[in-house]
């Protein structure tokens, strides 16, 4: 995922097909703010980026076979103190996993309906 497509994303203008292709594009994005260099995985469950870059790439992989993955292997993620808002906080880009989390919540909702 292109820089640029994260910034679409954040500023609410990537154009998606569908809820999976939105889905998909949130995970990508999450990626990409894993991979911040200097990033500090003391809070996180995960130990460094290459186990937070192989569950999101292993959800990803999932949506573009056709396998919805569960709601909870996805949404604890996202969730307050889940793993990458702990990322988050202690690398210093909350705002942005705030609006990330966000776009999140919005496809959660179209995908696993309540």
């Amino acid at each position: 995922m292109e820089n640029r497509h994260l910034r679409l994303l954040l500023q609410g203008t990537a154009e998606c097909n569908s809820a999976v292709e939105s889905l998909v594009l949130v995970l990508e994005a999450a990626v990409k703010l894993v991979s911040i260099p200097e990033n500090d995985f003391c809070w996180s469950y995960w130990a460094d980026e290459l186990e937070a870059k192989a569950e999101l790439q292993a959800l990803i992989h999932s949506l573009k076979t056709g396998t919805l993955p569960e709601r909870l292997d996805v949404a604890v993620l996202f969730a307050p103190t889940g793993p990458l808002q702990e990322l988050a906080m202690s690398s210093g880009w909350a705002e942005t996993y705030l609006k990330v989390a966000g776009k999140f919540d919005d496809v959660e909702g179209l995908l696993w309906r309540r």
